[in-house]
């Protein structure tokens, strides 16, 4: 028998100071027996940076043909395809002729710092692609955050995301590769 996923709810109080968007979103995501709390956390500052009332969670990992987050304008046609963690760059030149707008948020340390010096030559030609990577130690401290019920204020301020859950303090600042 396969395993389930595990299910997370999260309250995610938003204040983005550089969008000036301001609004509570709560989450509901399904993580997959094989991600980690890192891979969760980091799909929701994913959320946090991109927070769009149209904004939604993909299938991810269950499915090649779904992003971690998406966008869809009022047509259905996609103008945002978000991927979290080292996509390969055939995925990524499949997204950018399918979205307006292609963004990875590689994280990792060493293993994002790799996978970028893999592909960025390939990847460089995608006009439509960001990549904004999160330091290990972010991304890992993001993680100790994560439990099943969660009630988080994120705010955003000069591209630095502040997570507080009442207790514990967790500042990550992307870093704009492309």
């Amino acid at each position: 028998m396969a395993l389930k996923a595990t299910i997370f709810k999260v309250d995610l109080q938003l204040a983005d100071l550089d969008r000036h968007h301001y609004a509570d979103y709560p989450l509901t995501l399904a993580r997959h027996p094989s991600e980690t709390d890192e891979r969760l956390m980091m799909r929701v500052l994913a959320f946090a940076l991109h927070a769009h009332e149209r904004l939604a969670f993909g299938k991810g990992l269950s499915d090649d043909d779904e992003p971690d987050l998406w966008r869809h304008d009022l047509t259905g046609a996609i103008e945002q395809w978000i991927e979290v963690g080292l996509p390969d760059a055939r995925r990524l030149r499949r997204a950018a002729g399918r979205a307006a707008e292609v963004v990875v948020l590689p994280y990792g340390g060493r293993a994002a710092e790799l996978w970028w010096s893999a592909n960025a030559a390939e990847l460089r030609k995608l006009s439509k692609l960001s990549v904004v990577a999160v330091d290990a130690d972010a991304s890992q401290a993001l993680a100790g955050l994560a439990t099943r019920t969660l009630r988080l204020q994120a705010t955003v301020q000069d591209g630095v995301v502040g997570f507080t859950d009442g207790t514990q303090v967790v500042e990550v600042q992307p870093h704009r590769w492309r």
